[in-house]
């Protein structure tokens, strides 16, 4: 590991009053993976968007080989090393993954202006090899690019220069544990080369892998920097939140003996086939797989997002075939989605707006929104989950992403549904956040409301669960009680080790 040399020194900024960070000091070496934590709205992804030019500081100095930098656009801090992949990608969708990877460095021909795609597509090809993100078409438009693809392209686009500094904010979200294993794999081929990886996610297994040291971020403010084999998940958390969590996970109570969804024999022609399973009433029901599983597929079929082949859905005793999720919503089916953006927020409107976007019908007379009903009702789930900050007028897009999960948990549970599918639902939020909505989940099967909870992780589906389902390969391959669920169970089973 060779000397510090970046060095940000007395960072301050504040948006609309509200002070995001508070002079804070942060240095890294090069050669280093220096993780930094912190819950959602401690000041993490403002303190490296400024790093890399995309905000400026209201009060600071930024040093690199102790040289002043002057970075204030993402342009300059580009010229000097600096690369982010952040948690809202920057690829451009309607162009192909070669014209994302190469933009604006795309070779020509023997005629000045003419693209040589024969070499610009081998050329992004390599640099995709060389990273170790194979099987991907470089032809291929992003659009139609899975998720966790689209991922592996934003960084590849990031990592093409070979950068002095990579920021990789929230990386893993999306991406299966073979990815991740990639991931990893080209973070410390970095490291080796002598780039500083500033690694931020709230999955506190992934920091203590892959970190050589970890710096802790709390409302704004520096709490400290430790190294991982010096410190334990424990500790990392109470920095984190100033206090001991307990336990993660709620006690539950068993769930009723009634059948709030029967699913039988669902298919979905090249996606999954032959999908049964019952979710009683007041029953957190787990189900895992891998990327490309089916679970999502299942989900928006039930949800009426896409249809279903062959099969039968039941809600309680009565048949339904929703073919749009505004009949699954009148049914009492409900979908928290696992891309809260794009499909579960419209971020420029406040939060008043987002929690009733489902539940117009509800506080509307001859057509006319009653404002007064509608607040009332919103503020009562603003309460009910802790929403902050609790002024309802307030946009979507100016909340932490703790929070917004929470604004469309809340727009769901104002439809009064019967049954709801969380896709993913702690995806991208701290681990105190993680805490609250797991309680939140508990809260609500004690109500007798049925959740089909799809999760990655397997702690998530091991902890919350009363039983877990496995799909690999568009079948549900496994079924497992609380007491015979394991992380090796399931995780064989997923991976098509168990038959």
């Amino acid at each position: 590991m060779s000397s510090e040399f970046l060095q940000m020194r007395g960072i301050s900024k504040s948006f609309d009053g509200t002070q995001a960070l508070r002079a804070v000091d942060f240095s890294a070496m090069a050669g280093e993976v220096h993780a930094i934590s912190g819950e959602n709205g401690a000041g993490k992804s403002t303190l490296v968007k400024i790093l890399s030019g995309a905000l400026p500081s209201d009060a600071g100095e930024i040093l690199l080989d102790g040289q002043p930098a002057e970075l204030g656009t993402p342009a300059r801090a580009r010229r000097l090393g600096i690369r982010a992949v952040y948690q809202e990608f920057s690829l451009v969708p309607h162009l192909t993954v070669t014209e994302n990877i190469l933009l604006g460095r795309m070779p020509t021909g023997r005629w000045s202006g003419w693209v040589d795609w024969a070499e610009a597509h081998r050329r992004a090809a390599a640099v995709l090899a060389s990273i170790g993100f194979v099987g991907i078409d470089v032809r291929k438009r992003v659009r139609q690019l899975s998720v966790s693809h689209q991922q592996m392209v934003e960084i590849a686009k990031a990592v093409a220069e070979r950068p002095r500094i990579l920021i990789l904010d929230e990386p893993s979200a999306v991406l299966s544990q073979e990815e991740l294993n990639r991931l990893f794999d080209l973070v410390r081929q970095l490291r080796q080369e002598g780039t500083l990886v500033l690694y931020i996610s709230h999955r506190l297994d992934e920091v203590f892998e892959i970190a050589d040291r970890i710096t802790v971020l709390k409302d704004g403010q520096l709490v400290g920097t430790v190294k991982p084999q010096e410190a334990d998940q424990n500790q990392l958390i109470k920095m984190m939140v100033g206090r001991d969590l307990g336990e993660l996970f709620p006690v539950r109570q068993p769930p009723g003996a009634g059948i709030a969804l029967q699913v039988s024999g669902l298919s979905r022609e090249g996606s999954f086939s032959d999908v049964s399973f019952g979710l009683r009433v007041g029953e957190v029901l787990g189900m895992f797989g891998l990327v490309g599983s089916g679970r999502t597929q299942v989900a928006r079929c039930i949800f009426g997002a896409e249809p279903f082949t062959a099969g039968a859905v039941r809600l309680g005793d009565a048949p339904i075939r929703p073919r749009s999720p505004k009949e699954a919503v009148e049914a009492g089916i409900a979908l928290l989605t696992e891309d809260r953006k794009r499909d579960g927020l419209v971020l420029s409107c406040s939060i008043r707006d987002n929690v009733s976007l489902a539940s117009y019908n509800r506080m509307t007379r001859w057509g006319v929104i009653d404002r007064k009903k509608q607040a009332a009702q919103v503020r009562e789930k603003v309460v009910e989950l802790d929403i902050r900050p609790t002024a309802i007028d307030r946009l979507a897009r100016q909340m932490s992403g703790g929070n917004q999960q929470k604004l469309v948990l809340a727009k769901w549970l104002l439809t009064r549904a019967k049954v709801l599918i969380l896709d993913e639902p702690t995806r991208g939020v701290d681990v105190a956040t993680k805490v609250e909505l797991y309680q939140i989940i508990s809260s609500l099967a004690a109500r007798g409301i049925g959740i089909l909870l799809i999760s990655s992780e397997l702690p998530e589906i091991l902890g919350m669960s009363d039983r877990a389902l496995v799909m690999r390969e568009g079948r549900l391959v496994g079924e497992f009680t609380r007491a015979e669920a394991s992380e090796e169970k399931l995780l064989a089973s997923a991976a098509g080790v168990i038959p």
